[in-house]
């Protein structure tokens, strides 16, 4: 049988009847009927725990409902949190995109760009290599090269052009990358808090007693309801147990004032009882007044046997009381225990509620401050470089015609030359058929004199003198005049100068006493060396170009 059934059984077997014995007998008794009322009542101190049985229940029901409440806003609120973090690294990955794409095409750009001005650098050094041989130039002037003939300011503004358009967009790069990683610092705020979030929700899951729970999932409320239910059990109980000790006390009272001697000794042990006593609430029963009412009842008379009964119940409720009191003691840490574990979980939703708010309150702030600047300044970006982009393009095209310009200027002197030795050759040609057809006209001549003054001697003596004037003449003499030739069709009037008018050849025949004063074509007399290089040098763009 449990302390709190035995404890019962005794109070109900007390009855009426008078005390029996004599005053020897009632004595010893009397002390000892004393001991067990001081021990009764020292027990009913077992009230404080039964109060705070009461505070931890309504603590606990408490701590469960704002739990109820706090899971409830914790789900809504992640709900919208995963959707708008989502959101914005999906906002933040298309940032990164624009940036990463407008980088590439930017240094491709730039590639091309220094290929380009590369080539054209390396053209324009060839220009002013190849220095124009002096033949073709005035006598007495300077060495000019290919290049003095080169007008570059066109270069010069093309490329500041391009260096404009580069560091434009060199700037809205580097604005950019200044917003991205404000974004970057924005996100790892962000991080933190949801570093705190997840220690918070790692905790709850740590102390979870399901085994299904993550560190991304809220701690299951399902654990609370029973263990609320178990404080409202040992509370009840402990209810119990303090009424089996209150019913013990008043049979340790009546025991007292049935024996003689015992009643004035009864209302000065229960004159002081502890202030504690006088509480009652839910389940604990109003122990003042049953004590009160108690001592102030008139005793009904108890046969001698009633009263041995009564002691004897007394007694062996008094060697259980202990454990009724351990028991209610036990109970009370239990709770204490079950208390602390459902407050833990509701500190726990507490933590992982307020650092949900705290990521959802960043968010919500960086959402109507600071990410429509983000987004402003890559589409801000994305208008620079598409803009510049087509500048620099051009820019390119340009480059690469002035190249194609100042390499075909290249490859037209080398062609000059080499149609120079052309004329040249040509005109060796022309002056080998004047010198042998002179040479027969010369023969010609002699011996058309020789022949015409024979005859003269001959028979001159028979003819008259005016039978024919031309009969004393010389033969006619033919004579070649060089003539400057026309411009050819299509081609640009000449501009002359004086100073531009090259020197003549030294081997060219001058024209005699009775030439016309219009000279020939002079051309100019170049070296072999000079039109070997210049040979090789059309070959090898003509492979370069196949």
């Amino acid at each position: 049988m449990s302390a709190s059934a035995s404890l019962s059984a005794g109070s109900d077997a007390s009855g009426p009847g008078s005390p029996a014995g004599d005053q020897g007998n009632a004595l010893p008794q009397l002390d000892s009927l004393i001991s067990h009322l001081v021990a009764a009542k020292r027990s009913l101190s077992s009230i404080n725990h039964v109060w705070r049985a009461n505070e931890i229940v309504t603590s606990a029901r408490s701590a469960l409902e704002e739990s109820v409440v706090i899971s409830a806003r914790t789900g809504f609120l992640r709900r919208g949190l995963n959707n708008q973090l989502r959101l914005l690294y999906s906002v933040r990955s298309e940032v990164e995109e624009v940036s990463l794409r407008g980088r590439s095409e930017f240094a491709s750009v730039l590639k091309s760009l220094d290929t380009a001005d590369a080539r054209l650098r390396k053209t324009l050094d060839s220009l002013r290599d190849t220095i124009v041989h002096a033949s073709f130039r005035p006598e007495g002037e300077e060495p000019r090269s290919l290049h003095d003939f080169v007008d570059e300011r066109g270069v010069e503004e093309l490329r500041a052009a391009l260096k404009s358009s580069i560091d434009r967009t060199n700037e809205a790069q580097a604005e950019l990358d200044t917003s991205n990683s404000a974004f970057d610092d924005e996100l790892q705020s962000i991080k933190q808090a949801l570093g705190n979030y997840r220690e918070a929700t790692k905790l709850a899951s740590s102390s979870s007693s399901s085994s299904s729970a993550s560190n991304s999932s809220l701690p299951s409320l399902s654990s609370m309801p029973p263990m609320l239910q178990s404080l409202e059990m040992h509370a009840q109980e402990m209810a119990n147990l303090l009424e089996s000790l209150v019913q013990h006390f008043d049979l340790c009272v009546t025991a007292v004032k049935h024996t003689e001697g015992g009643g004035a000794a009864a209302r000065s042990i229960t004159g002081d009882m502890p202030a504690a006593v006088t509480v009652s609430g839910r389940g604990v029963p109003n122990i003042e007044q049953g004590i009160h009412d108690n001592l102030n009842a008139p005793l009904d008379p108890l046969s001698e046997s009633d009263y041995q009964e009564m002691v004897n119940v007394l007694i062996k409720d008094a060697a259980e009381a202990e454990d009724v009191v351990m028991e209610i003691q036990d109970r009370i840490g239990d709770m204490e225990s079950i208390l602390e574990n459902i407050l833990s979980q509701r500190d726990v939703l507490l933590s992982i509620y307020n650092a949900t708010i705290g990521v959802f309150r960043h968010l919500s702030s960086l959402a109507t401050a600071r990410l429509p600047g983000y987004i402003a300044q890559a589409h801000s970006f994305t208008r620079v470089w598409g803009e510049e982009h087509d500048r620099i393009n051009g820019g390119l095209a340009d480059l690469s015609d002035l190249n194609t310009l100042y390499d075909g200027f290249l490859e037209a002197y080398d062609g000059l030359i080499l149609e120079v030795a052309r004329r040249r050759h040509v005109r060796q040609r022309v002056e080998k058929v004047l010198r042998e057809t002179k040479h027969k006209l010369d023969q010609l001549y002699e011996e058309d004199v020789n022949a015409r003054e024979t005859f003269r001697v001959e028979q001159g003596d028979y003819l008259p003198s005016d039978i024919w004037p031309g009969i004393g003449r010389e033969p006619m003499r033919i004579e070649f005049r060089r003539i400057s030739g026309g411009i050819l069709k299509g081609a640009p009037p000449e501009q002359p100068d004086a100073q531009d008018q090259p020197a003549a050849e030294p081997n060219e025949p001058q024209s005699g006493p009775s030439e016309t004063t219009e000279e020939g074509e002079i051309i100019p007399h170049l070296p072999k060396s000079l039109v070997e290089e210049a040979l090789h040098r059309l070959k090898a763009r003509n492979r370069q170009a196949m």
